[in-house]
């Protein structure tokens, strides 16, 4: 799930636009480097990995032969599967460091893709197609341009036989983008920890954005982020039942108005605020890059989470009230079981990203205070969630990547960002390794189709996102 740094929405717009330098693949590739990194990224764009009818194991065994091909010995390279989900696997490959003393790195992927239909698409979703200075296909930017970087960073460095200080881990895995399935970042952690272990992860959520236009249409990128962490997803069923009877003779104990009462008291529901190192920084930082009276309010409410003035100037925002507080929304409803029957029965989906910190049990109890009433149930639709953690702003990682934002985006900054979404980062942390959403490639604010029609990536993004992640990887791997 690309994480868009929603929050950075609200200034990339009157950010001063900065061309990139070294920019490169306006057109395509052009170097035979990249004709090769091409060929790599076409495989796995095309290598169907939706839920419903394709194969993450596929696509991991494809990138492993890649790798070994590179120069990767049969025990550096781990694919993994759980037999109860043989298409959902991953791969997990090693490339050793010269230290002893520095614990790894881990670059950190998903090559999952959330469904496209053939029908709805003007383009057939997995076949990669290169029209009008973009790459399209399903997968393109979610998450496999990342992943494909991430393979062919450790591809190049076998072939050349380079040999960073730390050593470097690649985890591709499935199960990212279905909440409540089979999820092959969650499975390294509870059961092969050690086999991921490192000192810090590499991951999607951060990137850059445009004025509204792909630098081959004209645009510019004007803001960088580094995502420092994120929301934990949880979805909660409400059930309300009923002895329900016939329609003519209606009583006022009905499930689907106990059910719209319950919904609506949710929706008056107001989490309080919070801020971390993270949503202070960028508050602090993104306010006083926008000015006028939101950014005003933005800088006067990280100085002051008290001053009801600001937050009720920064609510008006949909993306940055996201970034201050837990908020839980309806999604789904479904009851009833005949039009001229009293309802039995009615469910709905309530969908939370809890701030980081906060249990499920936390905010399940604040649910079911706010909806006060007994008669409706409650459950969470995966009671093992893990605690969303906010990672340190590392100046190993954080110091690299403004010093690699300064040489190919002169005069941009590196915002800092919380994901109001969620990513694997919450498991990855959860046992202990810190995870961090980097900078370099970039989109524009209409999300470039990501979850939803003719989801595509600028070629020019990819190619130059592309340079900037090896050198951030050689820089971070070397401290």
């Amino acid at each position: 799930m690309r994480k868009l740094v929603m929050g950075v929405a609200a200034v990339a717009l009157l950010a001063t636009p900065a061309m990139a330098e070294g920019i490169t693949g306006l057109k395509g590739p052009e170097r035979p480097d990249q004709v090769k990194f091409l060929d790599l990224y076409k495989e796995l764009v095309e290598t169907n990995t939706a839920l419903s009818a394709g194969s993450c194991t596929l696509a991991a065994q494809r990138m492993a032969v890649r790798l070994k091909t590179a120069g990767f010995a049969d025990d550096q390279l781990t694919l993994f599967a759980d037999p109860a989900h043989p298409k959902d696997g991953g791969l997990v490959a090693v490339w050793p460091g010269t230290s002893k003393k520095l614990k790894p790195m881990l670059l950190l992927a998903h090559i999952d893709v959330v469904e496209a239909k053939r029908e709805d698409w003007v383009r057939d979703p997995f076949t990669l197609v290169d029209e009008g200075g973009y790459y399209y296909a399903r997968g393109t930017v979610d998450d496999k341009a990342q992943a494909s970087i991430w393979t062919d960073t450790l591809v190049r460095l076998a072939q050349s036989g380079t040999h960073t200080k730390r050593t470097i881990k690649l985890a591709l895995t499935c199960g990212e983008e279905t909440s409540g399935a089979f999820n092959g970042a969650e499975w390294l952690a509870a059961n092969k920890r050690d086999l991921i272990d490192a000192e810090f992860a590499l991951n999607e959520g951060g990137g850059g954005r445009t004025d509204g236009r792909g630098i081959s249409e004209g645009g510019h990128v004007v803001v960088q982020s580094i995502q420092i962490g994120e929301k934990a997803y949880q979805d909660y069923t409400l059930t309300v039942t009923n002895p329900g009877g016939h329609s003519s003779q209606p009583v006022p104990n009905n499930a689907i108005y106990e059910m719209g009462a319950a919904l609506k008291n949710i929706g008056d529901h107001e989490f309080p605020l919070e801020f971390n190192d993270t949503t202070r920084a960028f508050f602090a930082q993104a306010g006083r890059m926008r000015g006028g009276e939101l950014g005003d309010a933005m800088v006067a409410l990280a100085a002051d989470p008290g001053d009801a003035a600001a937050e009720k100037i920064v609510n008006t925002d949909k993306a940055l009230h996201s970034m201050l507080r837990t908020t839980c929304v309806a999604t789904l409803i479904d009851g009833g079981h005949a039009l001229n029957a009293l309802p039995q029965r009615v469910t709905a989906n309530v969908n939370c990203r809890m701030f980081p910190g906060h249990t499920w049990q936390e905010t399940q109890a604040a649910l079911v205070k706010a909806i006060d009433d007994p008669a409706v149930k409650i459950e969470p639709r995966v009671a093992d969630k893990p605690i969303a953690k906010v990672p340190p702003m590392d100046p190993r990682i954080v110091g690299p990547a403004t010093e690699l934002v300064s040489k190919y985006f002169p005069g941009l900054p590196l915002l800092p960002t919380m994901s109001t979404g969620a990513t694997d980062a919450v498991y990855i942390g959860a046992v202990g390794i810190p995870t961090y959403g980097v900078p370099g490639p970039w989109g524009n604010p209409d999300g470039n189709g990501t979850h939803g029609l003719n989801e595509r990536i600028e070629k020019a993004s990819l190619f130059t996102g592309r340079d900037f992640l090896y050198d951030l990887v050689m820089k971070v791997a070397n401290k």
